[in-house]
């Protein structure tokens, strides 16, 4: 195990570099001067000079990718140049809230998913099977923004049980430690707030992670049939086991190699800022971020974001690979 871990850890190296390199050559493949891009037609030629000397525009490129690579390696991902502040210092609150959603609303997508997948496979070609992959069906098919509409009208607006935007109460904002408001309000002991924090979570994350859940449901169901016909779990059967035992310590563990995939690529993808639900939900996470970014012309901020997103993926990607052997020891590199 400890082999299979350090070669995966190794081919991260190659990976990583040539990620580095995509994100820093976002800046150079903008049409025309960047600088005079960021700054605008009606800046200065003084101006674009500041801004081309400050970015290090007038050296080299591998000279250029060669302190962009050093500075990444200390920390540093840059200033932003909408808010003058280093964006290290201000990007982790919006990782830390898209984190918190993510988590949440993928607790939602595998208890939900996975349990609908395997009672499906259970009682295969019944009504229940029928409904949930109906439900399914209509899940992966429903657009994100209409079902988080509808979950803000319904049952903020209609019924007024749960809030419709924002992580907290705006009027009593909790001291953030982690900025995992969650965690913080639990460090705190405010128990209180916590509910109300959970509160703030539930439409975002069932709007979020409703996509991910029939995905994995649809998934679960078909590795789970393909499992149960196999001769192992007939010869457990014949020994008396029950259904129950059957289904979740023998055949669970071998379907969920292909469902692990799923989850993995979907906690990436959710992790990567889910701009629509952060939009429509004022969360304020990495992908509404970017996207503010964007619409500011903030290319290191832009730049940075799209390397943290590309790290994040990569790394879901490494956990799900030792998830693999831990599952499946006869799993090669």
């Amino acid at each position: 195990m400890f082999a299979y871990v350090m070669r995966r850890l190794l081919m991260l190296i190659p990976v990583l570099l040539g990620m580095t390199l995509i994100t820093f050559s976002i800046v150079h493949l903008i049409p025309g001067n960047p600088a005079q891009v960021i700054l605008g037609e009606t800046a200065s030629a003084q101006a674009i000079a500041d801004l081309e000397e400050n970015m290090g525009l007038n050296e080299p490129y591998f000279v250029q990718y060669s302190i962009y690579l050093i500075d990444l390696l200390q920390g540093d991902l840059g200033t932003s140049l909408r808010s003058k502040s280093a964006i290290s210092s201000e990007i982790w609150p919006y990782i830390a809230a898209t984190f918190e959603l993510t988590v949440f609303a993928m607790l939602f997508a595998i208890i939900i998913g996975v349990n609908a997948g395997i009672i499906s496979a259970w009682k295969q070609n019944t009504w229940f099977d029928y409904l949930a992959m109906l439900i399914a069906l209509i899940g992966v098919s429903m657009p994100v923004f209409w079902l988080a509409l509808m979950e803000q009208w319904v049952f903020a607006q209609e019924l007024g049980w749960l809030p419709a935007y924002g992580r907290q109460e705006s009027r009593d904002p909790i001291a953030a430690i982690t900025h995992l408001y969650v965690l913080d309000s639990l460090i705190h002991l405010d128990f209180d707030r916590t509910v109300t924090i959970l509160k703030h979570l539930v439409l975002p994350s069932i709007a979020l992670g409703t996509i991910p859940m029939a995905i994995i449901a649809r998934m679960t169901r078909s590795s789970m049939l393909e499992v149960m016909k196999s001769d192992y779990i007939r010869t457990v059967r014949a020994k008396g086991s029950g259904q129950l035992l059957v289904i979740y310590k023998h055949a669970l563990k071998n379907a969920m190699i292909p469902v692990l995939t799923v989850i993995g690529l979907q906690t990436g993808v959710l992790l990567g800022g889910a701009i629509l639900t952060e939009t429509i939900f004022s969360w304020p996470g990495i992908g509404r971020y970017v996207y503010e970014a964007i619409s500011y012309r903030d290319y290191p901020v832009i730049q940075s974001g799209i390397l943290v997103i590309a790290f994040i993926f990569v790394m879901i990607n490494l956990i799900v690979d030792i998830l693999y052997k831990k599952i499946d020891p006869r799993i090669k590199y």
